[in-house]
């Protein structure tokens, strides 16, 4: 770990002051259990027409209609246009937004409207590459949905493409800007685990909503549903509802349980502990029961590396996916350190820390004579063996957003439109969008293989 991720370097920092010391409450020598507040303080601002930032929708089903709400909510944000390939889509977009808004089957007739100047790309992922890059060149600043890339080789062209082009692209998993996220970062670079060891993540579902088994509707034929153009550059096939409209369930169009849901886990990782990503990654799984024409695991497990930096110790990942958990569903994501655990959600942050047991217990002492046991505490007294500080205090302390927190979702698009009317930078750009798809993409890379995987996080490239 970096010194300034120390412990000595924490305790000196806390020292400083007693607000330093009120923002950390585990810092305090006696036991502690208690919850503090997380608020953002926004802006506002009144745009005039000719002040908006105009968006598009590329991609009108469930994330893309969740995206457009959030976005919607920014001041000074509206919506002009809504692309999809079933109409049934395109009369709902009208029923949210407005009769007057432009609607079209065909993305490239959003791409050429002047009055656009921003679009949200939430299509199937085998599309995300292509309309990207598309818009642009077309001069629109992109919001594209995770995972930024289907495969691997697809990423370094959308990173040149943004570069080119001096467009704001901003990759889109929601949590990211969270309130969670970034006092997990402020609270890890001042040490509060210690060296991290190990991160366990999970995601258990027990619904068929759950596992992709979305509706269907019972308009859905070769004329509502534009089927050559959804299936693009994958395999042509008949038409088939199900693989337009559960798409993540095949390969040919999604990118998995790893794509979908591995890459949010990534994208927080990565950004509070300041890495790369991993270099390696192991997988197994299988088809345990959703056995409905899908050809992606509903299980999957996967174990990663994660090598030495500058910001941190080497320690392994486990991501584990259950989409038929008969204990009813549930997920987790905590990092491990050599001093503490850190619980993180979007809008909280749980920090535990126990006391090193380092004086050995009746357990170990059994088989000498009461005597030789004495002896032997008094020794382990006398070391004073537990090397850590002792007014880093033990216990849970919780931070929570407050009620009037306005969502991931909302700051994550906050973050978009600020760095395009100031031309700044985006908290999840293209090259970060890459690693965190990268390293998911390791797990289908692996599981195909049936051998790990390698990965250079910094280069980008699958070895």
């Amino acid at each position: 770990m970096n010194k300034n991720n120390s412990r000595r370097s924490f305790i000196k920092r806390a020292s400083l002051s007693s607000a330093a010391l009120s923002a950390t409450p585990f810092l305090l020598s006696a036991t502690k259990n208690e919850t503090q507040l997380l608020q953002r303080a926004y802006s506002f601002q009144e745009f005039g027409v000719n002040d908006k930032i105009n968006i598009a929708l590329i991609g009108t089903g469930i994330q893309g209609i969740y995206d457009t709400q959030a976005a919607l909510q920014v001041d000074g944000i509206k919506l002009v246009a809504a692309c999809d390939l079933y109409t049934g889509r395109l009369d709902r977009a009208k029923e949210l937004w407005g009769q007057d808004i432009f609607v079209t089957r065909d993305y490239r007739e959003v791409l050429n409207r002047k009055d656009v100047d921003a679009v949200l790309v939430a299509t199937p992922d085998h599309w995300h590459q292509t309309i990207t890059i598309a818009a642009l060149k077309a001069g629109k600043h992109v919001y594209c949905e995770k995972p930024m890339v289907q495969n691997f080789n697809e990423g370094q062209e959308i990173i040149k493409a943004q570069q080119d082009s001096g467009k704001i692209c901003q990759i889109g998993s929601q949590g990211m800007s969270s309130l969670g996220n970034e006092k997990a970062k402020e609270l890890y670079e001042d040490g509060a685990i210690g060296d991290i060891v190990m991160l366990d993540m999970y995601n258990d579902r027990y619904s068929a909503e759950g596992a992709w088994q979305y509706p269907i509707p019972t308009d859905a034929n070769s004329k509502t549903v534009d089927f050559d153009t959804f299936l693009g550059s994958a395999p042509k096939v008949p038409f088939d509802t199900n693989r337009f409209f559960r798409w993540r369930n095949y390969q040919d169009y999604g990118t998995g349980v790893a794509g979908d849901l591995f890459v949010h886990a990534f994208s927080t990782l990565n950004y509070v502990i300041s890495s790369d990503g991993p270099n390696r990654a192991m997988a197994t799984g299988g088809l345990r029961y959703w056995k409905d024409g899908r050809d992606v695991p509903d299980v999957s497990i996967t174990l990663y590396d994660y090598p030495k930096t500058e910001t941190h110790a080497p320690f392994n990942a486990a991501f584990r996916i259950n989409f038929i958990a008969g204990s009813g569903g549930g997920g987790g994501f905590k990092l491990i350190g050599t001093e503490g655990e850190m619980e993180i959600g979007q809008n909280s942050v749980t920090v535990n820390r126990s006391k090193l047991g380092m004086e050995p217990s009746g357990y170990s002492m059994i088989s000498f004579t009461e005597d030789m046991q004495a002896k032997i505490r008094d020794e382990y007294a006398a070391k004073k063996l537990d090397t850590r500080a002792s007014n880093l205090a033990t216990g849970t302390t919780t931070w929570k957003a407050s009620r009037d927190y306005k969502g991931a979702h909302y700051d994550h698009f906050y973050n978009f439109f600020s760095s395009i009317r100031n031309n700044g930078n985006v908290i999840q750009d293209p090259k970060f969008g890459l690693r965190a798809a990268g390293a998911a993409l390791l797990a289908n890379k692996s599981y195909s293989r049936k051998q790990p995987v390698d990965w250079n996080p910094t280069e980008m490239k699958l070895l």
